[in-house]
C-alpha cells in the first residue's frame, strides 16, 4: 500500500508540474533594431506601450559571401547598440522597465544572401567558420550570463550549417550550457525548422514564422484563418512529438500589397503601401496560434528606437504609426489578461 501511495503522489506531482507549464505567461515580444547612437530609457518605453513583456537585442556579425567562411565581429566598429557596452546598457534599460530579454546574435551576409545557403568546399573552411562563429557567439553568451538575460538564441536560419555540421552544434550547445543558465532557443526558418536535429537540447523550438498565408492583395480574414490550419497542424505535431513549446523567434508582415504571399520579403517599388493588409495578417496570426497551449509566444519583427531610422519605412515590417501597431498592442494586452 505504501508503494502505491508514493506512486500516486508522484503521478499527482508530475501532473501539477505539467499544468504549471501550460500556465506560463505568453511571451509577447518585440524585436528592437540596434541603434546607431546611445539611447536611454525613453528609447525602450515605446516597446512597453505594445503591452510587451519581452524584447530582443540583435548584435549582428557579418560574412562577405556564402563561400567565405570568416564570421566578422569587431567591437571597435559598428553601431553602439551592437557593441558589448551598448548591448549591456540596452539590457539594463529593458530590465528596468520589466522587460525580459532575448539576446539574439545574428549573421548578415554580403548582398543580403540567405544565411541558410552557406556553401563551403573544404574542411579547413568549415573549421574557420566554426571557430569564428564560436568566438562571436560565446562573446554574447558571456554577456547573457553576466547580465542574467532570460533567453539566448544560438543561431538564426543557418540551414546548411546545421544540417552538415551536427557534431559542431552539439558541442556548441554543451559549451553554452556550461556558462549560461537561462533558456535557449534557435531560430529555424519556416520551411526548415523541422530538420533541426538538436531541438531536444534546447528549451524552445524557435521558428521564424514567415509562413505563406495569402495570395490576395488585401487578405480576407477567412482566407488567413483557413491558410493557418495547415501550419498549425504542422507546428503542434512537432511540439507534441518533442514535448517542447513552439516559439516564434520572428514573426511579422510588411505593410504593402500581397504581404501574405512571401512574408519574408520586403516590398519592391511595384507594390503599394497597404496598412490594412499588415493589420489583417497580424490579427489572423494571433487568432490562429497565440492561445494554443503548445505555443510559447513570439517576437514581432521589428521596432526602431531612433526616429531617423524608420523614415521611409512605410511599406516595411515595422508597425510603428500604422494600423498594425494597434493590433499588436490590443492582442498583447488581451493575452496578458
Amino acid at each position: 500500500m505504501r508503494s502505491l501511495f508514493y506512486l500516486l503522489l508522484l503521478v499527482t506531482i508530475t501532473s501539477c508540474n505539467s499544468q504549471d507549464l501550460q500556465k506560463e505567461e505568453k511571451i509577447n515580444g518585440i524585436t528592437l533594431v540596434a541603434t546607431r547612437n546611445p539611447i536611454d530609457s525613453t528609447g525602450i518605453t515605446p516597446i512597453k506601450n505594445y503591452n510587451a513583456n519581452y524584447a530582443v537585442i540583435v548584435p549582428y556579425a557579418w560574412m562577405r559571401s556564402l563561400e567565405e567562411p570568416q564570421v566578422n565581429y569587431e567591437e571597435e566598429r559598428g553601431w553602439w547598440g551592437e557593441k558589448p557596452t551598448g548591448v549591456k546598457a540596452t539590457i539594463k534599460h529593458m530590465n528596468d522597465q520589466n522587460l525580459d530579454v532575448l539576446l539574439k546574435p545574428q549573421i548578415w551576409i554580403g548582398r543580403g544572401s540567405y544565411t541558410g545557403e552557406i556553401n563551403l568546399k573544404t574542411e579547413d573552411d568549415w573549421k574557420v567558420l566554426e571557430d569564428s562563429y564560436t568566438d562571436y557567439i560565446m562573446k554574447f553568451v558571456n554577456i547573457a550570463a553576466s547580465e542574467n538575460v532570460a533567453m539566448f538564441c544560438i543561431g538564426t536560419e543557418l540551414d546548411s550549417f546545421v544540417e552538415l555540421r551536427p557534431q559542431y552544434w552539439d558541442q556548441l550547445i554543451h559549451k553554452i550550457r556550461s556558462i549560461y543558465k537561462g533558456k535557449l532557443t534557435y531560430a529555424g526558418n519556416w520551411d526548415s525548422y523541422k530538420n533541426v536535429h538538436f531541438w531536444e537540447q534546447l528549451d524552445y523550438i524557435g521558428v521564424d514564422a514567415y509562413f505563406p498565408v495569402s495570395k490576395e492583395k488585401t487578405p480576407h480574414p477567412l482566407t488567413i484563418q483557413e491558410s493557418w490550419k495547415k501550419w498549425v497542424d504542422e507546428l503542434s505535431k512537432l511540439s507534441r512529438k518533442l514535448n517542447k513549446k513552439i516559439l516564434f523567434a520572428e514573426y511579422g508582415y510588411i505593410s504593402a500589397d500581397y504581404a501574405g504571399l512571401e512574408p519574408w520579403k520586403n516590398a519592391g517599388e511595384d507594390r503599394l503601401e497597404n496598412q490594412k493588409a499588415q493589420a489583417i495578417l497580424l490579427q489572423g496570426l494571433y487568432d490562429a496560434v497565440w492561445k494554443e497551449e503548445w505555443f510559447a509566444g513570439g517576437f514581432l519583427w521589428k521596432h526602431h528606437a531612433e526616429d531617423s531610422r524608420h523614415r521611409d519605412f512605410s511599406k516595411r515590417f515595422t508597425t510603428q504609426g500604422k494600423e498594425g501597431e494597434k493590433v499588436v498592442a490590443k492582442n498583447y494586452l488581451q493575452i496578458r489578461n
